[in-house]
C-alpha cells in the first residue's frame, strides 16, 4: 500500500478535476446543460452528481484497486463497492450540497475521507465556487490549497460565547432544531448550504459553530466524515452533544442524535446547553 503522502497527494489531484468537472456543470459549460433532477428518498440526485461520482471511483480503483481499499460513495453505497471489512474505507460524496447546487447559491462541495478503525486519517474538502480545496491527515494539521498558495490552517478566536455565530442551514431544519437554535446563548446566524461549505466558514473564521440535530432523517458519513477531519486537524471540535467521538462504517450510514462542530471555543459548554435545552424541551412536551 502506498504512504499516506502519496495517498492523498493522489487524492488532492482527484479533487481538483472532480471541481473542475461541478464548476463546468454548474456555469452550464457542457452542451447539454439539463442536470437530469430526479428525486431519491425526496432528495435530490443531478448528472453532476452521478457523473463525479463515476470519475473519482474510477480514478480511485485505478489508483488503488480493490485488494486494500473499499469504497462507499453516495450515489453507489447500497452497491457491491461497499465492503464493512475492509480495513480501509474511503467515504466519498461527490456532491454535498445539491439543492444549492440547483438553486445557484454557490455552497457545494466534495467530500472525499479515507477511514480506519471507523475513524478518518484523511481528508479532502473541495469548494469549487472558492477555487479552494482543505486537506488534512491524522495529527499533521490542515491545509487551504488554492492555484496561488498553500498554506497552514489554525483556528484562534477569543470571542465571548454571546458573539459566536452559528453557521446554520438552509433548507434542513425542523421544529425541535430551531428551538435549540434559538435558545443557545448565541444569537448571531449565517445561512451556508452543504456541510462542507459550512465547516469551510468555520476554517475561514466567518462563523464559530455548526449544529446538526436529526429528526426524521440524519446526515449520512460521506456529509460528515471529511468536514470533521478538516476541522479538528486545524485544532476545531467535532463531536456527539455528549462529547463522544463520531464512527464511520458502522453498518449504519446515518449519524444520529445531535453533534456539535466548533472552533473549540466553548465547545464543552455549549454541548452540556444543547443538552440542557433539548432535555427542557421535552419536559414541556409531557405535561
Amino acid at each position: 500500500m502506498k504512504d499516506l503522502a502519496e495517498i492523498l497527494a493522489i487524492a488532492r489531484e482527484v479533487s481538483w478535476k472532480a471541481a473542475d468537472i461541478l464548476h463546468s456543470y454548474y456555469h452550464g459549460k457542457f452542451p447539454d446543460t439539463d442536470l437530469q433532477v430526479q428525486y431519491k428518498q425526496n432528495e435530490p440526485v443531478t448528472i453532476a452528481d452521478v457523473t463525479v461520482s463515476q470519475y473519482i471511483l474510477q480514478r480511485f480503483q485505478a489508483a488503488f484497486g480493490d485488494e486494500d481499499f473499499a469504497y462507499i460513495s453516495e450515489e453507489t453505497y447500497q452497491s457491491q463497492l461497499h465492503q464493512r471489512n475492509s480495513q480501509l474505507i474511503w467515504i466519498i460524496d461527490p456532491l454535498d450540497g445539491t439543492r444549492d447546487f440547483i438553486d445557484k447559491t454557490g455552497d457545494y462541495a466534495i467530500h472525499i475521507a479515507l477511514i480506519q478503525d471507523h475513524r478518518p486519517i484523511l481528508a479532502v474538502v473541495a469548494v469549487p465556487e472558492l477555487e479552494t480545496i482543505y486537506y488534512a491527515t491524522k495529527d499533521n494539521g490542515t491545509f487551504k490549497e488554492t492555484p496561488k498558495a498553500t498554506e497552514p490552517v489554525r483556528l484562534l478566536t477569543a470571542k465571548p460565547i454571546e458573539d459566536l455565530t452559528l453557521v446554520v442551514s438552509r433548507s434542513h431544519r425542523h421544529e425541535r432544531l430551531n428551538y435549540l437554535l434559538q435558545n443557545l446563548p448565541c444569537k448571531n446566524q449565517k445561512a451556508v448550504g452543504s456541510v462542507g461549505c459550512k465547516i469551510a466558514t468555520i476554517l475561514e473564521q466567518k462563523a464559530d459553530i455548526y449544529i446538526s440535530l436529526s429528526g426524521k432523517s440524519a446526515p449520512k458519513d460521506w456529509d460528515i466524515a471529511a468536514p470533521e477531519l478538516i476541522l479538528t486537524e486545524a485544532g476545531g471540535n467535532f463531536t456527539h452533544f455528549d462529547g463522544s467521538p463520531l464512527q464511520y462504517n458502522t453498518g449504519d450510514i446515518n449519524q444520529w442524535g445531535g453533534l456539535l462542530a466548533s472552533n473549540s471555543n466553548y465547545h464543552q459548554v455549549l454541548c452540556q446547553e444543547a443538552q440542557r435545552i433539548l432535555s427542557e424541551l421535552d419536559s414541556f412536551k409531557k405535561v
